[in-house]
């Protein structure tokens, strides 16, 4: 059978034969992979979504070719880590829903939100958008999550009832834009948040 070839920043050849759909994964391939992606998402954070593929691999501890036998292309990496960054804040929405009250569980998931948006150099803003290789719609995941906990607060009473998860989205969003180049006052994206914080009270 076929595989599909790679090429490695350090010209090696590889193989995508690991990565084939419905293919389950040995238990040390999985672990590389979750080192890979574990890696992926610091070395992204820190550099952005142009950082070294190379540096990745060395940071877990794995060749380059191991790396592009599970992510043939930067764009397939770059897709699971924002897959995975996705899943975990809509697990964290649901999380808050269960352990804290409606108002603080809002309170929580938006600032995890801003967080989000804002902490990759770009990266987490994608995520309005559905990139190839994403194989599904991470805007509409993240509008789901904020919709259940909008949901809870506006049945306690602690949200207006005629703000939409949509529209919760759309400033979040507008003060992780506005905020992109306020390095000099780290403290500006917060504030801002506490004002569509305060706007969202009855």
């Amino acid at each position: 059978m076929a595989t599909r070839a790679a090429t490695a920043e350090d010209g090696t050849m590889t193989t995508a034969d690991e990565t084939r759909p419905g293919r389950p994964l040995r238990a040390d391939a999985r672990r590389n992979r979750e080192r890979v992606l574990a890696a992926a998402r610091e070395t992204f954070a820190e550099s952005g979504p142009d950082a070294s593929l190379n540096e990745i691999a060395r940071r877990a501890g794995v060749g380059p070719g191991t790396l592009y036998r599970h992510f043939p292309t930067r764009q397939a990496l770059l897709a699971a880590v924002l897959a995975d960054r996705v899943e975990r804040l809509c697990a964290y929405a649901d999380r808050l829903i269960a352990s804290e009250p409606p108002e603080v569980a809002l309170s929580g998931w938006l600032h995890a939100f801003l967080e989000h948006a804002t902490g990759d150099h770009g990266l987490g803003g994608a995520a309005l958008t559905k990139p190839p290789g994403v194989d599904f719609d991470c805007h509409t995941a993240i509008r789901e999550a904020v919709g259940r906990v909008l949901a809870g607060a506006q049945r306690a009473g602690a949200a207006r009832a005629d703000v939409t998860a949509a529209d919760l989205l759309q400033l979040v969003v507008g003060v992780a834009l506005a905020t992109e180049e306020a390095a000099h006052d780290p403290g500006q994206p917060g504030r801002l948040l506490a004002l569509v914080e305060d706007a969202l009270r009855p």
